[in-house]
């Protein structure tokens, strides 16, 4: 079969042949119909994420759309060395879900994963309830977008979304914004005053410096016993921050993350029956780009805005 294989650790996928998987027990064979790219699939490929399963060659994609045994169902996490950037793959039939009628491969694909992750950290760690106020640190990629439409969705009460492209985030419908660029002392002092109106969720996607100062400020500035829940996502800004002690002494701040292990396995593959839900009622947009599969080794290192979907034939 035709697949998007790695073989070695930071190298991009070539396209080529693979062998066909067959199914064990307990597990399903997808026909793959469309596979999306994501910062998940990257850094799975690259062998840098927590979660890599390690060996080479393997087939990149966590994840996919595509039809087994007659039903049009999304995958998480197939059996390694398949992945879900080929003409084939398998997975455990516990980690599928069917795609409901009224909605694409490539939409089902495209919001899945980044959808997951915002969902499924307000149900499952952030406990979040209608009418709550949450904040979306870095809010103009992809899972970002979708946090936001779907604290909306869910009920929140306001969304506040932080970003560096101030264009990007006059353009996502939150009640308020912060900008992310300036010095530290600015960006703090930004922050400060939106805690002081009463935060309940912050979900974060990007650590390091705009979460050191965020952290920092919600301990200033929130309402004295009013619990903050920190909800770690993601890391694209940094993997560490120094976070002094008195941050979490002084505060009613709850920190913790979100992700593979935090959240039980079938937890995630339930979220993401959730954003399709969203979806097909007209909840969640992203722009999305499809393309072939065959052009992977030219798309993986692309930059911009759209939601990249692999099609396969």
């Amino acid at each position: 079969m035709k697949a998007a294989i790695v073989r070695g650790a930071g190298e991009a996928p070539v396209y080529g042949d693979f062998e066909i998987p067959i199914a064990g027990e307990g597990e399903r064979l997808i026909r793959v119909s469309a596979s999306a790219l994501s910062p998940l699939t990257r850094a799975r490929a690259s062998g840098t994420h927590y979660s890599s399963a390690g060996g080479f060659p393997f087939v990149a994609g966590v994840d996919g759309v595509g039809t087994a045994d007659g039903q049009r169902v999304y995958f998480v996490l197939p059996r390694a060395p398949f992945g879900g950037m080929a003409e084939h793959s398998v997975a455990p039939a516990a980690q599928c879900i069917a795609v409901p009628n009224g909605l694409a491969d490539a939409d089902a694909a495209a919001f899945a994963n980044p959808g997951m992750s915002s969902w499924a950290a307000l149900s499952e760690r952030a406990r979040f309830e209608r009418g709550e106020t949450v904040l979306v640190n870095g809010a103009t990629g992809s899972s970002g977008r979708l946090a936001v439409q779907i604290a909306r969705h869910r009920g929140a009460a306001r969304v506040i979304a932080t970003g560096r492209d101030e264009a990007a985030l006059a353009e996502l419908g939150a009640d308020a914004t912060v900008s992310l660029n300036g010095d530290a002392d600015a960006l703090e002092a930004r922050f400060k005053a939106v805690f002081a109106d009463g935060i309940d969720v912050v979900l974060d996607y990007l650590w390091g410096p705009s979460a050191h100062a965020l952290l920092i400020a919600a301990a200033k500035a929130g309402p004295e016993g009013r619990a903050i829940r920190v909800v770690q996502i993601g890391t694209a800004s940094g993997a560490e921050i120094p976070l002094p002690g008195a941050v979490l002494r002084s505060s009613a701040i709850e920190l913790m993350g979100s992700g593979i292990g935090s959240v039980p396995l079938e937890r995630l593959v339930a979220a993401v029956g959730g954003v399709f839900g969203a979806a097909v009622e007209g909840a969640l947009h992203l722009p999305i780009r499809t393309i072939p599969l065959a052009d992977v080794g030219e798309a993986w290192a692309a930059k911009g805005d759209d939601r990249l979907v692999f099609a396969v034939p």
